[in-house]
């Protein structure tokens, strides 16, 4: 890679970053924080100790609390992670508070709590989501997260996030002593965890589908799957258990929207061919998901 190409991927990357570092900052000033909603994280402690303290500046407890898991960080992934986390964690912070400031007279923006933890918690997985994609976090439990997610890599992010943001919520349930507010609460997280996983892991979820028929419709199929449908296939050799007659096993993955053309491709070259159709939620290799969002 060039330097010219690599300044222009780290270019993109910190711009991504930083338009996930407004939709963030705009979630927790303007409904989170405004209407006491601390929805879990290293956030959500800094909006509770914002309102239970003199100290009344979410984005400056956001920085201080992110001290020791930067150290986490910088040991588990490196230098150039802790600095993209380090951007992403001041920046965030930093638009906090100005938007407190700009802003103040007309926080809260609304004093419906429901509106405001909806919206919130889709500001806010918004854009930790785009942060998480470039491969940085908004500091905060999102760097534990990213470690336990390194070593149980069979759970989503948005789960242990949820583990972890449960135990804060039940401590600030305690401390303003307002289970309604807990439930708004509580609702505003479930909507972060799933905007978070899908602007993480996408909306790619598509259809596994193996078509069992004859060596000459299949190599009409394949060719209805390579050139109007503009996709890949793999074909495996195989044999009837019952007549011992020699098939072909077409397999291919296919996006829901091109599905039902499949469908009428199959039907009009061999009826009678047996399909199995099947979902398949993650899939990784071109066209698709790269091999690295396995680690998110």
């Amino acid at each position: 890679m060039n330097k010219k190409t690599f300044a222009l991927k780290i270019l993109k990357q910190y711009l991504i970053i930083s338009a996930g570092c407004v939709f963030f900052s705009l979630g927790i000033a303007l409904f989170l924080d405004a209407n006491k909603i601390a929805a879990g994280g290293v956030s959500g402690l800094a909006i509770l100790l914002s309102h239970i303290t003199p100290f009344d500046m979410t984005g400056v407890w956001i920085i201080i609390l992110n001290v020791p898991l930067f150290i986490l960080g910088a040991v588990s992934f490196g230098l150039l992670f802790v600095l993209s986390s380090l951007y992403a964690t001041v920046v965030s912070s930093l638009l906090i508070e100005l938007w407190n400031f700009l802003l103040k007279e007309y926080l809260p923006f609304t004093d419906d709590i429901i509106i405001s933890g909806v919206v919130g918690g889709v500001l806010v997985g918004l854009g930790m989501g785009l942060v998480y994609k470039m491969g940085s976090t908004t500091g905060g439990t999102d760097i534990l997260v990213k470690f336990l997610r390194k070593k149980f890599r069979y759970l989503k992010t948005g789960v242990i996030s949820m583990i972890i943001d449960v135990i804060i919520i039940g401590v600030s349930a305690i401390f303003f002593k307002n289970f309604t507010l807990t439930f708004y609460t509580v609702l505003s997280l479930i909507v972060t965890i799933l905007v978070l996983d899908w602007v993480i892991y996408g909306t790619d979820s598509a259809k596994l589908v193996y078509v069992i028929t004859d060596s000459e419709h299949a190599e009409l199929i394949c060719q209805k799957i390579l050139g109007e449908l503009d996709i890949s296939a793999t074909c495996v050799n195989g044999e009837g258990a019952y007549t011992g007659d020699a098939k072909r096993i077409i397999m291919c993955a296919i996006k829901k929207m091109q599905y039902p053309k499949l469908c009428d491709y199959i039907h009009e070259i061999d009826p009678r061919a047996f399909t199995i159709v099947t979902s398949a939620k993650e899939i990784y290799g071109e066209g698709y998901k790269d091999h690295k969002d396995r680690e998110l």
